[in-house]
């Protein structure tokens, strides 16, 4: 559902910014939601999608079609978890792949927050700081947010990225959990399939500093203005065309690792963002388009699991480490390329 509304920009009206003229006509509004909007796309001009900077022109028609306003308050919803480790303090969940972290714009129902709310009895940390995360999705979006959307969230994952995330129970714990990310303590180590082979080179670091993409704002790419982001790949095991690696993140940027990957020649087997759905990698691939097309066909989103964390325990001061299995799809594609590798030598 929608709200929907067309504005004729009057002759003799000023040349300003269209985030701004926005702004001041409509009631309770914040120059920030006007241009996630635009950005979003929900504001057309003459028709036409446009930036927060165009500047109107008398004559102009603008069309807008904001987004039902989300509800007051997250509900809790009986959805099942995997849940690893949980005591009185924190919970530690193995997260599947398509499940939002928490809820924001365009995701109100169906998160780990919401599933989180009904096991806990709504005994979830209150305090709504996050660490920068790799979902882009549900980043800046803090206008659109209910009040208690990242109740216990310390750190996220992307929607189609697997694995283990910490949650605390109460604002101590949270504030604790919180300052080891910060100062990058916490122990996390993530596996991944991606395209092509590493050669001699089976270790590697990326450094590569990143930014919102200009040119498409739910992406991220490499950027010499961004942010400072660091990346430690090694090599587990190659195939003929792919390969199954372990990345530790020295720091924690949205979509980092994915972008990292891309941008080394060795995009996330299956994402869809990052060149990971491309079949363009050798005559081996070429070759064998069938059996790719086969593997893409299981792996339907990024090949990408959060396998570890360690962290230190905000009451009892223990160092805690908890490891998971990769989940079916990728187990699925390692099992067939094991499989055609043996038959292939």
């Amino acid at each position: 559902m929608t709200q929907k509304l067309q504005i004729l920009v009057p002759a003799g009206q000023n040349r300003e910014r269209i985030d701004i003229f926005l702004t001041n006509l409509i009631e309770n509004t914040t120059r920030s939601k006007v241009q996630q909007a635009i950005e979003e796309g929900y504001v057309l001009v003459n028709g036409k999608s446009t930036k927060p900077g165009y500047k109107v022109n008398p004559g102009d028609v603008i069309d807008i079609n904001l987004p039902k306003p989300p509800p007051q308050t997250v509900k809790a919803e009986k959805i099942p978890i995997n849940v690893v480790y949980e005591d009185d303090y924190i919970i530690v969940v193995n997260k599947p792949a398509g499940m939002v972290t928490h809820p924001a714009y365009g995701n109100y129902t169906g998160t780990l927050v919401n599933a989180l709310l009904y096991h806990c009895q709504g005994k979830l940390a209150h305090i709504n700081e996050v660490e920068e995360s790799d979902d882009i999705e549900i980043k800046d979006r803090v206008g659109y947010e209910p009040l208690n959307a990242r109740a216990g969230i310390v750190h996220r994952l992307d929607k189609d990225t697997s694995g283990l995330i910490v949650v605390a129970k109460d604002d101590f714990s949270h504030a604790f959990l919180a300052k080891q990310f910060s100062n990058r303590t916490i122990d996390r180590e993530y596996w991944a399939i991606v395209w092509g082979k590493f050669g001699k080179q089976k270790k590697g670091v990326v450094e590569a500093n990143l930014a919102r993409s200009k040119s498409d704002r739910k992406k991220v790419a490499v950027s010499q203005n961004g942010k400072y982001a660091v990346t430690e790949y090694e090599v587990i095991t190659e195939f003929d065309f792919l390969s199954l690696i372990k990345l530790k993140l020295k720091t924690g940027r949205t979509h980092q690792i994915r972008v990292h990957m891309h941008h080394i020649g060795h995009p996330v087997f299956g994402d869809p963002t990052y060149g990971g759905r491309r079949i363009s990698y050798g005559e081996n691939v070429k070759k064998n388009k069938d059996f790719v097309e086969e593997l893409l066909g299981i792996m339907k989103r990024q090949a990408l699991h959060a396998k570890t964390i360690g962290f230190i325990h905000p009451v009892t001061k223990e160092k805690m480490f908890f490891d998971s299995k990769l989940p079916a799809d990728m187990q699925k594609v390692i099992r067939l390329l094991n499989s055609y590798n043996k038959n292939n030598l």
